[in-house]
């Protein structure tokens, strides 16, 4: 009797648990959340069948969370929707009707797919998907999936298009014609600071034949594709032709480096970095800096004492005034030359006084570098970040600047602050953030709609 009452309790136990386990691993339409306060850093919903990956709510700061779909091992996020500041509390809620919807009952709707789906899953390549099923159809479609709206982050097997980007606070990745670009993104316009184009040695980017998409390769590369046959370039990692065990993806890091990790098994290992020098980054010691190689940091007007990022624009900005050529004073500074230069567009001038000149009476230009070797004027039409050092004195700066606080960063999202060390990386949590990011205005109104991302 005991042991047919225990064998009662166990199997009753067991089918709990697959109860349980049958329910994280998809959410059908009434599903309903809210943040849990016993929680500390994620709230899972849902699993994929392997157990790699969960969705759910990310906390942030103890106060604010992110939607976002996690590597289980890591804890580090793979993807994060593109929402507005949502607060951990009792108001914010999460539901699946058709469509994922994330709503606070004081602030209103945050984010939404604003699809019509039957069951929200995840599958065991991170893909969050709302699949739908249709009388007399062998599967489910897929109004909505997380794979065509990447946050900061790429994974293995999957397509990056030209209607896609990564963003990381000021910084984005884009695809053009024939190349990979990563941009700073300014309120009123993008700059390339780094370019990879195509070098079309397996197959040629043919014109009408639609464009190009990236992928990344369990073979330890990046490829670019104008269709399923032979890469238009291949961008090798470290473990090129060295298939490893585990996932690979690529991250745009918060400083607009761009890197490739893999996993062992135990820790993210670096394999690829785009920009292997810290001076050539474009904002690496903050705005009104000079980074010199092997040297370090230091403030533009030669008299802020620089300890980090942000220090020099505490005392140097190009707010209003700049706009309308009025109350603005000038800096100079010689030896000193753009990290992007050679992606920038750029003057013929006589002198360098025709180029400050052209600069003073120019109110959208925040300021100018001229080589007197070469007599090309480079003009800036966005906020001053960090310039490299040279020694080269014939290579002089000219900037406008007027007191208050530096305007690199504006806007509001959410960042994840990196850093690499023992051979790999690790997050050393989330944060909310501030960038400048071209259309700001616009992003911002695409939250109030709840438009998914």
């Amino acid at each position: 009797m005991r042991a047919t009452h225990l064998c009662f309790i166990i199997s009753a136990l067991l089918l709990s648990l697959l109860r349980v386990r049958a329910s994280t691993l998809e959410l059908a339409k009434g599903f309903a959340a809210t943040p849990d306060s016993s929680i500390s850093s994620f709230q899972s919903f849902l699993v994929d069948p392997n157990g790699n990956f969960s969705f759910g709510f990310l906390r942030i700061q103890q106060s604010q969370l992110a939607l976002a779909v996690l590597h289980a091992a890591s804890s580090e996020p793979i993807w994060v929707a593109n929402t507005s500041t949502t607060q951990w509390a009792d108001s914010t809620t999460l539901i699946f009707n058709g469509s994922l919807i994330l709503s606070n009952s004081k602030t209103g709707t945050h984010w939404s797919t604003r699809s019509e789906g039957d069951r929200l899953v995840l599958r065991n390549n991170s893909n969050l998907q709302i699949q739908k099923f249709e009388e007399g159809d062998t599967g489910p479609s897929i109004p909505w999936q997380s794979f065509d709206s990447p946050s900061n982050t790429l994974i293995e097997n999957q397509n990056f298009t030209a209607n896609m980007s990564l963003v990381n606070g000021a910084f984005s990745m884009k695809l053009g014609g024939n190349f990979i670009g990563l941009y700073t993104n300014f309120i009123n316009q993008n700059q390339i600071y780094w370019k990879h184009t195509a070098m079309e040695a397996k197959a040629s980017i043919i014109q009408g034949e639609g464009p190009i998409y990236a992928r990344i390769s369990p073979n330890g590369f990046l490829g670019t594709y104008q269709n399923e046959k032979a890469p238009v370039d291949v961008l090798p990692f470290n473990t090129f032709q060295r298939p490893t065990s585990g996932i690979s993806l690529i991250r745009l890091e918060s400083d607009g480096n761009l890197k490739s990790y893999y996993w062992n098994g135990s820790a993210w290992i670096l394999d690829f970095t785009a920009i292997t020098e810290d001076c050539e980054l474009p904002n690496f010691c903050g705005q009104f800096a000079v980074c010199t190689p092997g040297n370090g940091c230091e403030c533009l007007n030669n008299k802020t004492e620089y300890h980090r990022p942000g220090d020099c624009a505490r005392h140097e900005s190009q707010q209003g005034s700049i706009k309308s050529c009025t109350g603005h004073s000038i800096i100079r500074k010689t030896g000193v030359e753009l990290p992007y230069k050679e992606l920038m567009e750029f003057e013929k001038m006589g002198s360098l006084s025709e180029c400050e000149s052209d600069c003073e009476r120019n109110c959208s230009c925040r300021g100018a570098v001229y080589n007197n070797g070469s007599g090309y004027c480079y003009r800036l039409e966005y906020e001053i970040g960090t310039l490299v050092g040279v020694g080269d004195e014939e290579k002089i700066g000219y900037f406008k600047v007027v007191g208050g606080e530096g305007r690199w960063e504006e806007g509001t999202g959410v960042c994840c602050w990196c850093g690499v060390g023992c051979g790999g990386w690790s997050c050393r949590g989330w944060d909310w953030c501030v960038w400048g990011v071209e259309g700001v205005e616009e992003e911002d109104e695409k939250r109030e709609d709840g438009d998914g991302g």
